[in-house]
């Protein structure tokens, strides 16, 4: 069985020849357009439903919210956005052991519309838990499969593969653009239910237009990789039900609850990270270069971590600023919270060819990955210092503030993001490529994670020893491996 499936898989010469001919889309294969469209339509309900989601948390029940705490909200808010990065890792495991990489993606998309309905529709906390579990979930099978399939529309040295990957991730902040905007006005009009309603509205309508073409995608991308045998089968299946159960019993005995969920996740993280990093580097099947190179990823998985502590607080302290500190009024007209959330989005959309370029330009002569990360976590931090010089007292701070604030997220962003599941490949062992894609997504777990829990410390009313002192940690985290890069570039064994 296996060989057979392997042998499905490999594209022949007559297909790689086929695949190169196809031009329909803007000069790339036409079912791009198909992953186009699907990116698109999940990024839109994704960050729509994420623009409104903390306020929902903490407005009161006459604004429509459910009145939990800040602390909390952010709190939860943080663990999800953790819980989607952990759950790329199971995506990916059930792509390549269990359905296949085309079905995984779209029956995940399935379970992302599913749980914007539960947001929708059910009251309450009952309706977070459940929603926010099935997109979690969902979502991060749909990250973990959908630049995959990218990557299959394109034979071996394809010259077109970077310009399709290009317009794939313009489809990514193209939803994250206008998803806020949409669902922020529905949520100011009609009520928070209505904004989650047109996030699953979004989906619906992306799995429609995928389901239209999916059948057109490359043969190997419907079939599994690695299938288990009907007998681990059902030793993974019992593990699943008996984890279901445990973390169940653990909700009914109050050890799992709302306040504490960003600190658990941050401790799953953590202990993953470490068994995986134990497990890699301890493994005989390494070799002296290849163990070098995992050490160097070690200081770059902590600058990343600390990176996306800060960067994810997009959706959790910033969110709270619109709100609370924010003069949202133009013209007369006061913006919806969630607008905020398209301005990073819209740089995205116009600098990231700029980096491009430049890089292009630069070629060997661009700065080294470690050089980036260090950058890239010191700009992060000094994003959060202009914060100290806005005037205090609610609905005070100017809007282009705020502009200028994400305008400095989005540099760091594009020095660091692009880069970095990339290295994780370029450093990986042969017998440990996975793993290693895996300790990159767990970075970013940690640090969303973080994010939630670092959150609950900010008040909106004292928040000067907020920013300063997570704006002079990162910097300083940024400074230190910025004086280290030559021992990491040595550890790193001739990978730039």
């Amino acid at each position: 069985m296996s060989s057979e499936n392997e042998t499905t898989q490999t594209p022949t010469r007559e297909t790689r020849t086929r695949r190169s001919a196809d031009s329909g889309f803007f000069g790339q294969p036409r079912v791009l357009a198909n992953l186009f469209g699907v990116e698109m339509w999940e990024r839109f309900s994704f960050y729509g439903m994420q623009g409104i989601l903390a306020i929902y948390l903490y407005y009161s029940a006459s604004q429509g919210g459910l009145g939990i705490t800040t602390s909390v909200a952010t709190g939860i808010v943080g663990a999800y956005g953790g819980a989607v990065y952990l759950s790329t890792i199971l995506g990916a495991w059930f792509a390549d052991r269990v359905m296949g990489p085309e079905r995984t993606l779209f029956y995940s998309a399935v379970v992302v519309m599913c749980g914007h309905i539960a947001l929708a529709l059910l009251p309450g906390l009952t309706g977070v838990g459940v929603g926010l579990g099935l997109i979690a979930l969902g979502s991060g099978g749909v990250k973990a499969n959908a630049t995959s399939l990218v990557g299959s529309l394109y034979a071996e040295g394809d010259g077109r593969r970077d310009a399709g990957f290009s317009i794939f991730y313009m489809g990514i902040n193209v939803g994250a653009l206008v998803g806020p905007l949409l669902t922020g006005l529905l949520q100011k009009g009609w009520g928070f239910h209505y904004g989650f309603g047109l996030a699953a509205v979004g989906m619906f309508v992306g799995l429609v237009q995928y389901s239209l073409g999916r059948k057109n995608l490359p043969e190997e991308t419907h079939h599994v990789p690695h299938p288990l045998e009907p007998a681990a089968r059902v030793r993974y299946a019992a593990v699943a039900v008996v984890a279901v159960v445990v973390v169940t019993v653990l909700v009914i005995v109050g050890v799992i609850t709302a306040a504490h969920l960003a600190g658990i996740v941050v401790g799953v993280v953590i202990v993953a990270s470490v068994a995986y990093f134990a497990v890699i580097l301890s493994s005989r099947q390494i070799t002296r270069v290849e163990r070098s190179r995992v050490w160097s990823f070690v200081p770059m998985f902590i600058a990343n971590a600390v990176f996306w502590s800060l960067y994810q607080q997009q959706f959790t302290v910033v969110a709270i600023y619109s709100d609370k500190r924010l003069d949202r009024n133009l013209f007369g007209w006061q913006m919806p919270v969630s607008w905020v959330q398209s301005i990073n989005p819209v740089f995205i959309i116009i600098l990231a060819p700029l980096f491009a370029a430049l890089w292009t330009k630069w070629g060997s002569r661009q700065p080294s990955t470690p050089v980036k990360f260090g950058v890239a976590t010191v700009v992060m931090g000094v994003a959060f210092l202009p914060f100290l010089l806005i005037p205090s007292g609610a609905h005070a701070a100017p809007l282009l503030a705020i502009v200028g604030i994400l305008l400095l997220f989005t540099i760091a962003e594009l020095l660091i993001s692009p880069v970095g599941l990339s290295l994780s490949t370029k450093l990986a062992p042969g017998r440990f490529h996975t793993q290693m894609v895996a300790l990159y997504f767990l970075s970013v777990a940690l640090g969303t994670a973080m994010a939630g829990k670092l959150a609950g410390y900010y008040d909106p009313t004292d928040e000067s020893g907020y920013f300063l002192f997570i704006g002079l940690v990162a910097i300083a985290v940024g400074l230190v491996l910025l004086a280290f890069t030559k021992p990491i570039r040595r550890l790193m064994a001739g990978v730039h």
